[in-house]
């Protein structure tokens, strides 16, 4: 590995640019530093996650997750490199379905909660979503491995199934939306 970081500020993003893993200079506002920036928020939020006593399942695959986030940061800040390959998208597959075996099949859409956990996993499940937004505007302009895009896209499934797992684990409900509530057509013009 290269080196580390023991100056914490380095005043050479003071204009609005940061450096990639390649060395390349780059506005910060840039599509790629914006996925970046929004794997980085998703990973703080699985961070959250974990700091509620979960079962020893869930902080397993959440851990490696973030592992994974992080890589997969690296490979965006680095795009001759790839991190995520397709098994990363298979433990993702495999964990979700051994987890929603253990759930009634969902009849209703669920509004966030159900407990500390489950509801800080709701925000993270959200924040996923949002940085699988991010990279799908950025493929459209660059190269980048569609694994992580699909990575993301399963990532955000596992998180909704922990939800409801970490809802019943913590002795909350799920909150059902209630769907008999009258939508109103606008009036034209």
């Amino acid at each position: 590995m290269g080196h580390r970081l023991s100056n914490i500020y380095t005043r050479t993003g003071d204009k609005g640019a940061t450096g990639l893993g390649t060395g390349e200079r780059v506005d910060k506002d840039s599509l790629r530093i914006e996925a970046i920036g929004q794997i980085d928020e998703l990973n703080c939020a699985i961070g959250l996650v974990l700091v509620h006593p979960v079962r020893d399942a869930i902080r397993e695959i959440l851990s490696e997750v973030q592992h994974q986030l992080f890589d997969l940061g690296g490979e965006l800040s680095m795009p001759d490199y790839l991190a995520i390959q397709p098994e990363d998208v298979a433990l993702l597959e495999q964990e979700l379905d051994l987890f929603n075996e253990e759930l009634p099949p969902l009849k209703e859409f669920i509004l966030p909660g159900g407990g500390p956990a489950a509801a800080a996993c709701h925000l993270a499940r959200a924040i996923c979503r949002r940085a699988e937004r991010r990279l799908v505007t950025l493929a459209r302009r660059e190269d980048i491995n569609p694994e992580a895009q699909t990575y993301l896209n399963r990532l955000s499934d596992l998180l909704f199934v922990l939800c409801r797992i970490l809802a019943r684990d913590e002795g909350g409900t799920e909150v059902l939306w209630r769907h008999d509530r009258t939508l109103v057509r606008r009036p034209p013009g």
